[in-house]
């Protein structure tokens, strides 16, 4: 990974994903010693908003909508 001339760096897809960055999101590069960390913003969503854009989308099924509302409806027998 380089750095550029505006000192800018790519994060790589793989590690946004895994750390819950999504596109738009605010963060903060904090000096911790003699490293540098990039963080969510404060300001930013929660994680649990970070964690719901990051797997929307994702999800697939060849159900309809009025037959995956049968299933959340189902009684589970308790």
């Amino acid at each position: 990974m380089k750095l550029n001339s505006k000192g800018q760096v790519t994060i790589p897809a793989e590690l946004r994903r895994r750390h819950g960055f999504a596109d738009g999101d605010e963060v903060e590069v904090v000096e911790d010693g003699t490293t540098l960390r990039i963080v969510h913003s404060e300001r930013d969503a929660s994680r649990g908003q970070r964690i719901v854009a990051r797997l929307r989308g994702r999800a697939t099924t060849d159900l309809s909508t009025d037959e995956l509302m049968a299933l959340l409806r189902e009684d589970d027998g308790g």
